[in-house]
């Protein structure tokens, strides 16, 4: 597993990440991806969810909200929806957002939109779970 490639994370608000990294693990929408060095090249799209990279022997994370990745040439590029680095993220408010979803998602009224809380409570788990990096 010698040799780094080139991880970038890029999201409307713009560039969130360059690095080179050991590995990335990414949230495929079958199923988490795997990406070592000279990978063959792949176009995937992406789920809600938790992206690993493992960088100088450390692991760190990112939050996105759905996206695509090309990788091709040592380089993953990560086009996504919404993306958050699991440092920059506040705990706090992604609580709030996961209980407002919950209760949202618990008061199954005809005004809710179920699809839009069950995503946003997606969202919120997965920015729970990206800024775990912080402890």
């Amino acid at each position: 597993m010698a040799g780094t490639f080139s991880l970038r994370i890029v999201s409307p608000e713009g560039n969130l990440l360059k690095e080179d990294v050991e590995f990335v693990v990414l949230p495929g929408g079958m199923g988490e991806l795997g990406i070592l060095p000279n990978h063959a090249p792949l176009i995937a799209g992406l789920d809600v969810g938790v992206i690993r990279y493992t960088r100088s022997g450390s692991t760190k994370h990112a939050a996105i909200a759905g996206g695509f990745v090309e990788v091709v040439d040592n380089q993953a590029i990560v086009l996504a929806d919404t993306a958050e680095l699991g440092e920059a993220i506040d705990l706090k408010r992604a609580m709030e957002a996961k209980e407002r979803a919950m209760k949202r998602l618990a008061a199954r009224t005809n005004e809710i939109d179920v699809r839009r809380a069950e995503y946003a409570l997606r969202r919120a788990i997965a920015r729970i779970s990206a800024s775990g990096d912080k402890k």
